[in-house]
């Protein structure tokens, strides 16, 4: 009788998580802040990195969002593995999928002010909601078809919205450029569809259509997981390590040249944007499980992992706890000991640090917020 093992938790995961929130937990500030102490062009270049691209591009804060959904995506074939480790029907999984995913839904909507009860002037589409969504779907794909088969729907998910996108125009654009906001598809569904308030009036960064490319997001995430949780003796730590560093450098050239025909741009989620984003995420994930579960390394993952693992805590906590004021009370006196310039930067040190204690309180209780 073949005896399978219990799936093992990736430390790696829970670090890279920490380490994507902690732009969220107010990182991009503490770089703002250090451009601002040193302005000279190699901090002011990485300030501008913490803010969005207005349209095309990327930019690191661009890259916040689908890194998350990525590494849902990653952790996945190993829950899946432990529900039918534990004897979880097919029914049971998929109701828990689905569960997990509406939920995300809702809690976007509670952070978008669903309690304020205003639902004509409320917006509905939201970060969380698009997680949710693109989860689902994709996890409702890997439980039903083999890796061969969900790569021939990636590329047939990005492939058909690029040529959606390139060759129907929004109905209302006055023949406006199709990547534009004001001629492309995306935000005339939106505009359609969508009810109440739009992020930018006529466009949402999360709107409609875009999920359909982030289920290959979630997916390309899953193939990750797939592939690290391999068993064979062929594969060890560090040729899955420079296996998924080719796959991830491919994916990045990819994106690259399509974007010279479809630009990169978070905004409409397009195939280059998957694919360049993608890839990044797969080498970052492929060196934080190269240093942290195969070389063992691990004494300084702590900051990181208090944080990946109450990752959706902290998201929502920020939005309903005034941690500002909480800092401010507790630093104010000492910020204000400090020379005007850097000032910013202590500021965001404890911002970080009130909102890190929150999370390390909830890490010793043992208590984590599950979707």
């Amino acid at each position: 009788m073949e005896i399978q093992k219990q799936p093992q938790r990736l430390q790696s995961l829970d670090a890279l998580r920490g380490f994507d929130m902690f732009f969220i937990m107010g990182g991009g500030s503490l770089f703002i802040a250090l451009a601002t102490l040193f302005p000279n062009p190699f901090f002011q270049a990485i300030a501008n990195q913490m803010h969005h691209v207005e349209w095309h591009g990327l930019a690191v804060e661009d890259m916040i969002f689908p890194l998350f959904l990525f590494i849902a995506g990653i952790s996945f074939p190993f829950s899946l593995a432990k529900q039918r480790l534990s004897g979880m029907t097919d029914a049971a999984i998929y109701k828990k999928i689905v569960r997990r995913g509406l939920t995300l839904v809702v809690l976007g909507f509670i952070y978008s002010g669903l309690l304020s009860f205003d639902f004509e002037n409320m917006r509905y589409a939201s970060v969380l909601g698009r997680i949710g969504l693109a989860w689902m779907f994709a996890a409702i794909i890997f439980v039903n078809t083999r890796t061969v088969t969900r790569i021939w729907i990636v590329a047939v998910i990005l492939v058909g919205y690029w040529l959606l996108l390139a060759f129907v125009p929004a109905p209302d654009g006055n023949g406006a450029d199709v990547y534009s906001m004001e001629g492309c598809l995306v935000g005339y569904i939106d505009r359609m569809f969508l009810p109440g308030r739009l992020y930018l009036k006529i466009h949402d960064p999360e709107g409609i259509l875009p999920t359909l490319p982030a289920i290959g997001t979630a997916l390309l995430g899953m193939f990750s997981g797939e592939f690290v949780k391999l068993q064979k003796k062929e594969f060890t730590g560090t040729k899955k390590v420079l296996y998924m560093a080719i796959v991830g450098c491919v994916l990045i050239v990819i994106g690259l040249i399509w974007s010279l025909f479809f630009p990169l741009n978070k905004n409409l989620w397009t195939s280059s944007f998957v694919c360049t984003v993608g890839g990044i995420s797969t080498l970052l994930f492929a060196l934080f499980y190269y240093i942290i579960d195969v070389k063992n390394c691990r004494n300084w993952t702590l900051f990181f992992t208090v944080i990946g693992m109450n990752s959706i805590t902290i998201y929502l906590a920020q939005r309903f706890i005034n941690f500002s004021f909480t800092s401010t009370a507790i630093f104010g006196g000492l910020i204000g000991l400090f020379p005007e310039t850097a000032q910013p930067l202590i500021s965001a040190i404890a911002y970080i640090s009130v909102c890190w204690g929150f999370l390390y309180f909830l890490y010793r209780q043992r208590i984590f917020l599950k979707v």
